[in-house]
């Protein structure tokens, strides 16, 4: 009788770990072992929204078990890493999709991202991906001069940088708040760098930003804010990104065109990177591998004018990137990156609203 009982005590036990281990089997892809539900994704972003529903529902339709699990967030991408430094002990966002160069590092030196390994990312130009792979360029941002075609005639608006700092324009300048905006921060610090000279000394940067502060008549708190000043004729000119100066006139019907510098551009970096967040690492990183997938990175250069980071069969890309002639400004990165800090700070302290005096 002992025997029998004990017999059948196993067999129940032995039918009860075959029914857990196959319910483990069919728990989807991107689910954590205690709930069985895939994880929610927070995902930090400053790409145009349109873009961003449009990717998120490829992604879900891709991957179902994801649906309304993803919350995306728009903000600058030096707002994304104060945040980021801000929740560290508690994150909580799963995705870092936007950042500068100099952002990117920052956060990977703070630990603030998680290494992670996306099938394509052997189509990343070694110098553009961390070499622990905490960070990954996904876009390339040439940085233009952006003008009001209905306020300027064409020979009327800027041909290089230093057109930004003539009489001509004294009060017609629009800048997005720099502090807050990782592409500003970049291109004034580009600014400073072109002005360095042998000793690397910021001086001869800083007196060219204090003559375009004298003909910024203001800064706008946001992209958007930046945006209708522009298009309402409060400033006619401003500095921003190829990218929504193609865009924006087409989805907006802005009166915008652009200028190509002739002395050459800055040409940012604008990369993506897994948050050390393990509450939603997973998730993360199959975004992350959804979003560095060539054929969806030639769809997003045909759709919203990105360039591509990764190399993109030709037979992929839109006819305006296989004409696009681009002369990029020669930057040490590196050394700018260190500076960045140090020169904006500067600014904002001694320059920003006192060229005029």
């Amino acid at each position: 009788m002992l025997l029998s009982w004990t017999r059948q005590a196993l067999a129940v036990a032995v039918v009860s770990l075959l029914a857990f281990a196959c319910g483990e089997t069919d728990k989807p892809e991107g689910s954590t072992p205690e709930t069985g539900d895939a994880q929610n994704l927070t995902i930090y972003t400053g790409r145009d929204k349109d873009e961003v529903s449009h990717v998120v529902d490829l992604f879900t339709q891709q991957h179902p078990q994801y649906k309304g699990k993803v919350e995306t967030v728009i903000l600058g991408a030096q707002e994304a890493l104060t945040r980021l430094r801000a929740e560290q002990s508690n994150p909580q966002a799963g995705f870092l999709w936007g950042g500068t160069l100099q952002g990117l590092q920052q956060a990977a030196r703070e630990q603030l991202l998680a290494p992670s390994s996306p099938t394509n990312a052997n189509l990343i130009d070694a110098s553009r991906k961390d070499p622990q792979g905490l960070w990954y360029a996904e876009m390339l941002l040439p940085e233009v001069i952006v003008y009001n075609h209905d306020l300027l005639k064409p020979e009327q608006a800027p041909k290089d940088w230093d057109d930004l700092i003539t009489p001509a324009f004294k009060g017609k300048v629009v800048i997005r708040d720099v502090m807050a905006s990782g592409t500003m921060r970049t291109i004034f610090s580009a600014m400073i760098y072109r002005q360095a000279g042998t000793d690397g000394s910021p001086d001869a940067g800083y007196a060219w930003l204090k003559k375009l502060d004298a003909n910024t008549i203001t800064y706008a708190a946001n992209p958007d804010d930046m945006y209708f000043k522009i298009d309402r004729g409060v400033g006619t000119v401003t500095l921003w990104n190829l990218q929504d100066a193609l865009i924006q006139p087409l989805k907006n019907k802005r009166p915008w065109s652009y200028v190509i510098a002739s002395s050459g551009v800055p040409v940012l970096v604008d990369g993506v990177g897994v948050v050390n967040n393990p509450k939603s690492m997973k998730a993360a990183q199959d975004f992350e591998n959804f979003l560095l997938e060539p054929k969806l990175q030639a769809q997003l250069a045909r759709d919203y004018y990105q360039i591509p980071a990764m190399e993109v069969p030709d037979a992929d890309k839109p006819e305006w990137l296989m004409k696009l002639n681009i002369k990029e400004m020669k930057i040490d990165w590196d050394l700018m990156g260190q500076k960045e800090a140090e020169w904006m700070g500067y600014w904002s302290k001694n320059i920003k609203g006192k060229g005029g005096n």
